[in-house]
């Protein structure tokens, strides 16, 4: 295959590159407008739990929504009984009772709305339950425009915060690419010595994240697809793809140094480094897979997404490159020539490292164990209205609620009832039991709401997230149930999310390793070095979540970062960052084996071939690591601080493994494990050879 993606762009450049023109203006024109199309609602809740099976029995059976939508805060700083704050309340009701969609709208004026008033009378809540089947960005929508002239009018609640958590994403996507592409336009032109060569991953980016974002709105045809997963596309698509240039060109420019003429350079830089594109392309792919394994959504979107730019991004460098090289040549050289591998500080610093090899193991490792530490301690949040900046309205409205109404539970625990009409008794039974539960202030009476569904609301005052709530869940769940039930509200969800988490945990664990075991064993024919790759990438992601702990989970550089802390990490937000980290490491990892394998290939020690391998890669990794560092960071000016903790995390990953573990700890263990690095039993290397993926031949000069 790769022979033949040579052999192509050798004969047809002209036809290739004017291909990819025409593919790039369709792919921007057809995809670019994908962000308005992907869902940005509920993609964090798993949709085979109790919780939504409570709101859909709800909405069923009453065609409204289990929980109010709209929560306004009016202000009234003349006092809440004054005429004035009277009159603004009726009009504000008046215009969210008129917005299509809206079902019922809750004031103080209404029976038990003595809740809806601020303990200290300077504000009033009005609440909106919107109907089943509406439309919640029109509602929010027209909500918005009809209260903007009214001052002193706040619009929050779980439908406003996630359309302006939607908005928000897009908008730091747009401000991601302004600020990424000038910064990597102008490493490029440092990194590979020469304009032309600097433009050459650009183009390759640049054609990968427009062809992904069009194969994304396509597959969102057959399945929804979470719009974060837009992020991930955009800067993991942006740095792969500029990795794979940088490999590619730097083998290209390497055989032309070494006297090549120009086909014979193509392809050889196919056959090697292109095959370890290849490797790379699979073990990311099936890194970001692994996340497919949990129910929600957020995390099947971010999956997909980055398996979907991983391997376009190959596609794209494998069939572009060839046909620019052959159309540029020698044009590509840098001034000064190629170095000598064998030459490079890389190959000084390994040469050192491998004097020592295991008191830099065991420092290195040490040190990075000691930043992992605060891993253990790391706390779990979930995705509601706080992840917002404070500039957003639904975030003041959550602010409010909790400095203002500290005993309202702006979204009760809800409890749906399958019981039949005549059970009135045992639903009454029932409720009674879960008012005695430790944690609910208050208890609704039993609604019935159709032939068979009872509703009941607990009111746990405090965030939904809070342990107090959490507690709650577990002791009504724990009830003697007269009848099937399902409980539901943010806190159950929150709960359920995080069961599922855990549940599908070993599965995807096994996948990851499962999958990264074998592609690295096809790669290099070891069973040590891919073990040994796996392991490395653990102690990765496990400086990287130490960190994401000390910084944001401890709240610190909260006005430098520009962020509030959550008490925690987001638990989905924190999967997607590690499925980012392993793939990162992997695909260093396999830059730098295939490269030493070449070398060991070819008859060198042990000693030099790791010191030609690293010698021939550590600057390139390292170049790239900068790169994709730039791409991830640039999330990390996201306003939305989830997303800001991926970005964040992304580059403490990246530098990390690139500078740490690839110049540290990879030169260290190989040398203490020598020969051993290639061992594989006997059938297993029999099983190798008969597979047949072992690097072409070099072609003579």
């Amino acid at each position: 295959m790769l022979s033949a993606l040579a052999d192509r762009g050798i004969r047809r450049p002209r036809r290739i590159i004017i291909g990819a023109l025409v593919t790039f203006v369709a792919a921007a024109v057809l995809g670019g407008p994908v962000a308005g199309q992907l869902d940005s609602a509920n993609g964090f809740e798993d949709p085979g739990s109790s919780s939504v099976a409570a709101r859909e029995a709800i909405q069923r059976a009453s065609g409204l929504d289990d929980a109010p939508g709209i929560i306004a805060v009016v202000d009234t700083p003349g006092g809440a009984a004054g005429a004035p704050a009277r009159g603004r309340l009726r009009q504000v009701a008046r215009v969210l009772a008129g917005v299509p969609g809206v079902a019922a709208v809750h004031t103080p004026a209404d029976p038990g709305g003595r809740g809806l008033v601020a303990a200290d009378g300077r504000s009033v809540l009005v609440t909106a339950t919107l109907r089943a089947s509406a439309d919640e960005a029109d509602v929010v929508a027209r909500a918005t425009h009809r209260l903007a002239p009214m001052p002193g009018v706040a619009l929050g609640g779980s439908a406003v915060a996630g359309e302006q958590i939607g908005d928000q994403v897009s908008s730091d996507l747009g401000r991601a690419e302004l600020l990424a592409f000038p910064l990597l336009a102008l490493l490029a032109l440092v990194f590979f010595r020469g304009a032309r060569a600097a433009a050459l991953p650009l183009m390759v980016g640049g054609l990968a994240v427009v062809s992904s974002f069009l194969t994304i709105r396509i597959i969102d045809g057959f399945y929804r697809l979470s719009v974060y997963s837009l992020n991930v596309v955009f800067g993991l698509g942006l740095g792969l793809a500029i990795d794979y240039a940088l490999f590619l060109v730097s083998r290209f420019r390497e055989e032309l140094g070494a006297g090549r003429d120009v086909p014979d350079a193509v392809r050889i830089a196919m056959a090697t480094a292109g095959r370890t594109v290849v490797f790379s392309a699979l073990t990311v792919a099936a890194a970001m897979l692994s996340l497919v394994v949990f129910p929600q959504q957020f995390l099947k979107s971010i999956g997909i997404g980055g398996a979907v730019v991983a391997l376009i991004a190959a596609a794209v460098a494998l069939t572009l490159l060839p046909a620019l090289f052959a159309r540029m040549g020698t044009k590509l050289m840098p001034r000064g020539g190629v170095p000598n591998p064998a030459d490079t500080r890389w190959a000084r610093v390994t040469g050192a490292v491998m004097r020592r090899p295991g008191a830099v193991a065991a420092a290195t490792a040490t040190v990075m164990v000691l930043v992992a530490v605060p891993t253990l301690r790391a706390q779990w949040t979930g995705v509601d209205a706080g992840i917002l900046p404070t500039s957003h309205s639904a975030r003041v409205v959550d602010d409010r609620l909790a400095a203002d109404y500290p005993r309202l539970s702006a979204d009760p625990v809800v409890v749906a009832v399958h019981a039949p009409a005549g059970a009135r008794d045992a639903v009454d039974r029932y409720a009674a039991s879960i008012a005695r539960v430790d944690g609910v202030r208050a208890v609704s009476a039993p609604v019935r709401l159709d032939g068979s569904t009872w509703r009941i609301d607990a009111v746990v005052p405090g965030s939904p997230l809070a342990e107090r709530a959490q507690d709650a869940v577990k002791e009504i769940r724990a009830l003697p149930r007269p009848f099937p039930a399902d409980v539901g509200g943010d806190a159950a969800r929150f709960a359920d999310g995080h069961a599922a988490i855990m549940a599908g945990l070993p599965a995807a664990l096994a996948l990851l390793v499962a999958t990264t075991l074998v592609l690295l064993w096809v790669m290099t024919g070891s069973v040590v070095l891919p073990i040994k790759t796996l392991v490395m990438s653990f102690f990765t992601l496990g400086v990287t979540t130490g960190v994401l702990v000390l910084v944001f989970q401890d709240g610190r550089f909260e006005s430098l970062l520009g962020y509030t802390s959550q008490g925690g990490i987001e638990e989905a937000d924190f999967l997607v960052l590690a499925a980012i980290a392993f793939a990162i490491s992997i695909d260093y990892g396999v830059f730098v084996l295939g490269r030493i394998k070449e070398a060991h290939d070819r008859g060198l020690s042990q000693s030099r071939a790791i010191t030609t391998g690293i010698g021939a890669t550590g600057r390139l990794v390292s170049a790239a690591a900068v790169l994709l560092a730039v791409a991830m960071g640039a999330f990390a000016t996201s306003q939305i601080v989830f997303l800001k903790e991926i970005g964040f995390g992304a580059v403490v990953a990246v530098l990390v493994d690139a500078f740490v573990v690839r110049a540290l700890l990879v030169p260290s263990l190989m040398a203490l494990l020598g020969d051993l690095n290639w061992w594989s039993p006997r059938a297993l290397r029999r099983l190798h050879a008969r597979v047949g993926l072992g690097e072409a031949a070099p072609v003579a000069a």
